[in-house]
């Protein structure tokens, strides 16, 4: 498990560099230009910047895996894995097309993040150990 987690770690972790910056260099003469291009910058770096946030968390829930908290940490890095798809995936979409009907997605991933951050914080409070 341990080593799953990790590996989704990096895989997000590097996909974050790439696509952050994508947007600050690639994206940024494109969008620009257009009426709501500021708006769509925001959200490709809110995107970024979550995925980077749960690139780490998913490390953290590998660390807890170890530790013996299998079950909490796979449940947290479902929550980091389907929150980075559903949220900054539905951010990422939404600053390309400009279709802003993709916001109805966004919260479904917010939701997904709490649910992995309180998975691992029940997992480490019954590891107990001081």
């Amino acid at each position: 498990m341990a080593r799953w987690l990790i590996f989704l770690s990096a895989c997000s972790g590097f996909l974050s560099v790439v696509l952050g910056a994508f947007g600050a260099h690639g994206l940024k003469g494109r969008l620009a230009p257009l009426p709501d291009g500021v708006q769509r910058l925001e959200w490709w770096h809110t995107g970024a910047t979550y995925q980077m946030a749960h690139a780490l968390a998913l490390a953290v829930a590998a660390f807890l895996a170890q530790q013996g908290a299998v079950a909490a940490a796979r449940m947290a890095g479902g929550g980091f894995v389907l929150g980075t798809l559903l949220f900054s995936g539905s951010l990422y979409l939404m600053a390309w097309t400009g279709v802003r009907g993709l916001g109805a997605i966004t919260p479904l991933g917010g939701l997904s993040f709490l649910v992995g951050w309180v998975a691992m914080a029940v997992g480490a409070w019954r590891l107990g150990g001081g």
